[in-house]
């Protein structure tokens, strides 16, 4: 359960804030304007800095008037921006993974004058560029890093395959057969990596059926395919093992000025990683975009675009996931809530 001091960041997209909430009784603590277009974030435990990609200039990644190519620095005790990073000639920043173990910080790039889509490393003490690693595909939206930070795992929006590459050579050791992907996670074991395909506005066509593909990190070989309703594009682990998604509704990635609750969280859990079963689902705002959940795996918190909204959900009973509170993202247009991260208390 969240204790006192534990903070939710969420980025409004349009707004373009980043909003501090208590994670006890979910009050405002603190809302930051950022540059424009806000994406993601993630937090650094260590260093106890928050991190947030600025994507575009305005609009979203099918229709926007140009890339941006800023990373917003966040101290979030102190309720206040610290630097704005530009990673210049690097544009369209999104998706971030964090190696703890080695300080190093992973931001995927979107092909452009600086080369190939791919992924900028920082050093975290320094937070200075250390160098890129191309992933050979155009718009790596998300990457995610094994537990031992051997290999990182870029989703293709645009290409037909994750990319797998070596982090301490920048090798490209792997190109796994998925038909465009959305969101991607890593199991807490490390041995499974869970990708959502096909890309949410091609789910439905002939041989693209919407759901999760697992991926055995050993062989690099697909070994289930979960199948969904609709196209999924969050995708989470929780440390506790269960794993959800982050259901789209029947009208996919159309924006509905009607914000309906059409969205669903799914719960799949089971006795390891590849051998998960649905065993739960609740209904969540319009366009579920990003998933992440408490330290001890027994809440979740997924955030909703088309709504501006984001679904508090209590998973202590995973078969009866509950919604617990839904907190409203303030807007400037139809781009809501978009990027989460949870901030546990100092100790």
């Amino acid at each position: 359960m969240p204790r006192t001091g534990d903070q939710l960041a969420v980025v409004s997209q349009s707004g373009p804030t980043v909003t501090l909430f208590d994670a006890v009784d979910h009050g405002v603590r603190t809302v930051l304007t950022l540059p424009a277009e806000p994406h993601e974030l993630l937090f650094d435990a260590e260093h106890r800095m928050l991190y947030c990609t600025s994507t575009y200039h305005a609009g979203y990644y099918d229709a926007n008037d140009g890339r941006n190519h800023l990373l917003t620095v966040i101290d979030p005790d102190a309720g206040r921006i610290v630097e704005v990073l530009d990673l210049s000639p690097e544009h369209g920043p999104h998706g971030l993974a964090l190696d703890p173990a080695r300080r190093l910080l992973y931001v995927s790039v979107e092909a452009g004058p600086a080369g190939p889509g791919g992924v900028v490393v920082l050093d975290t003490e320094t937070r200075r560029v250390q160098r890129r690693i191309d992933t050979l595909a155009p718009g790596p939206h998300w990457f995610a890093i094994g537990a031992d930070g051997v290999l990182g795992y870029a989703s293709n929006k645009e290409a037909p395959y994750v990319t797998v590459v070596e982090l301490a050579t920048g090798v490209l050791v792997d190109k796994i057969a998925v038909p465009g992907s959305e969101g991607i996670a890593v199991s807490p074991d490390g041995s499974t990596v869970a990708v959502a395909a096909p890309k949410a506005a091609h789910s439905g066509e002939p041989g693209k059926e919407p759901g999760l593909r697992l991926i055995d990190t050993r062989t690099g070989a697909i070994v289930a395919t979960l199948p969904t309703e609709h196209a999924v594009i969050p995708v989470h682990w929780t440390s506790n093992g269960l794993l959800l998604a982050g259901q789209l509704g029947p009208n996919g990635v159309v924006f509905d000025q009607s914000d309906r609750p059409d969205g669903r969280l799914v719960v799949w859990a089971g006795p390891s990683p590849t051998s998960v079963e649905p065993v739960g689902s609740v209904s969540v705002g319009s366009g579920p975009l990003t998933l992440t959940s408490s330290p001890e795996g027994e809440r979740a918190y997924l955030s909703s675009i088309f709504s501006s909204t984001v679904s508090v959900v209590d998973l202590t009973v995973p078969t009866t996931p509950t919604v617990l509170e839904t907190l409203t993202i303030p807007r400037a247009n139809q781009a809501g809530a978009h990027g989460l991260a949870y901030i546990p208390a100092t100790a």
